[in-house]
């Protein structure tokens, strides 16, 4: 279906959110007719979310702007079992003390995005904790285990992928599609719930709960996914050689976030730029038709305005001066990323792989010999050619710092303390 008379699936298609909608005609009639409200779930499993999920948090600010009512399920609960979608292996079990120690952290990113409040459009932010926690395993079995059908989550590619592979797929993990279908149907009563969204890879998990709750209340529910994102080169989206780009401040700062959307490959700004920016589309359009030299206009314009979504105007603005002294004048930008380094260690030599690994620029120290054999590592704008090199104080630059680069674009300045 190309063409769609509610507002909310029709700016999500022209945006290139859409990968399947269960019932797209009736969806779409309900959306155009009334408010929606409408759920994606997120994990607790790191005290930050990562770009991965960007892609979710975007479809609830678009619910949102046309007029529909989002809600940010935190998996409280589910987090104490672990998703088999899309995994090897098992995830490691966490403490509810830690999942709650997540939670927090992952709660600020969402008040960038969403209005949140008791209004009848406002966002909220639930979390399954409170009615899976207490669950009575037996009642449970009864009323909602009894549902579901052992030969057909076997076929799910979640699962099979799993079994195939001869990983070990634990009954704890199992039961995690279970939950996620009581979800749904537990989101309906409490709230109206009427459609759940997430990755491809959640596709069957979506038709449970679908499926749970026409079973258990006559209820008509609805899925829609969005595609698994990946790089034009076939990368996984927001992994770097550094790890996972955060979305918290004190995890990845806004310059090196503003660098990571800065460094996105040719191929891929246009559609970025439509899922990660709330830019008018005859602006995307105009900006991805820029060829040659003129694309990093639009590099540059993709990254400063998702950096503004997740971190500010105004952060976003100074990365983007930060850049543009540091590479187009040739300054050295006191607001590049800081870290402090003991002046004894400097006294005494700091090992240069050390210091990269220390600066977050590379994750060990045999990634930082690889780096300097392709001649990607640089101390003061001066490559470094030998592994064995040591910093002292003797090579701080008259601002007082160290300047250690990866290729052209990311630096971190080490300060003496």
């Amino acid at each position: 279906m190309s063409a769609y008379k509610s507002d909310f699936l029709q700016v999500l298609a022209d945006r290139g959110f859409i990968h399947q909608v269960s019932e797209p005609e009736a969806l779409d009639a309900r959306a155009g007719s009334s408010r929606l409200t409408a759920y994606i779930g997120f994990d607790c499993t790191a005290p930050s979310l990562h770009v991965g999920s960007l892609l979710p948090i975007m479809m609830l600010y678009w619910l949102q702007q046309t007029g529909h009512r989002p809600i940010a399920l935190m998996g409280g609960g589910t987090t104490r079992v672990g998703d088999p979608s899309g995994k090897d292996e098992s995830r490691r079990l966490l403490t509810d003390e830690i999942i709650n120690e997540n939670l927090a952290g992952i709660k600020a990113v969402f008040s960038r995005f969403l209005t949140f409040g008791d209004g009848p459009g406002d966002a909220v932010m639930a979390n399954n904790a409170d009615w899976l926690n207490d669950l009575n395993y037996v009642d449970f079995l009864r009323d909602v285990g009894r549902h579901f059908s052992v030969n057909r989550m076997l076929a799910f590619d979640s699962v099979k992928l799993r079994l195939e592979r001869q990983q070990e797929l634990s009954f704890l993990e199992f039961n995690y599609m279970v939950l996620q279908a009581y979800d749904f149907v537990e989101l309906h009563k409490r709230y109206g719930c009427a459609l759940q969204m997430g990755g491809s890879d959640q596709w069957g998990n979506i038709v449970n709960g679908i499926d749970l709750g026409r079973r258990l209340m006559s209820a008509q529910l609805f899925a829609l996914t969005s595609p698994l994102i990946t790089t034009s080169s076939g990368a996984k989206m927001g992994k770097t050689a550094a790890g996972a780009v955060w979305l918290n401040a004190d995890m990845v700062s806004p310059y090196d976030y503003w660098q990571f959307w800065r460094n996105t490959e040719d191929g891929d700004v246009a559609r970025f730029l439509k899922l990660f920016t709330v830019l008018p589309l005859p602006e995307i359009g105009r900006l991805a038709s820029l060829r040659g030299q003129e694309l990093n206009e639009a590099k540059k314009v993709l990254a400063t305005e998702a950096t503004a979504m997740v971190h500010g105007r105004a952060a976003a603005e100074e990365a983007a001066g930060t850049a543009r002294r540091t590479f187009e004048e040739g300054a050295l930008a006191e607001t590049l990323p800081t870290m402090e380094v003991e002046t004894a260690e400097l006294d005494a030599g700091l090992g240069a792989l050390n210091a990269f690994v220390h600066a977050g620029l590379v994750a060990s120290t045999s990634e930082a010999r690889r780096q300097i054999k392709g001649g990607g590592l640089r101390v003061n704008d001066a490559a470094v050619t030998d592994e064995k090199m040591t910093l002292t104080s003797r090579d701080l630059t008259p601002e007082g710092v160290l300047k250690l680069s990866l290729g052209r674009k990311r630096h971190v300045l080490l300060r003496p303390r």
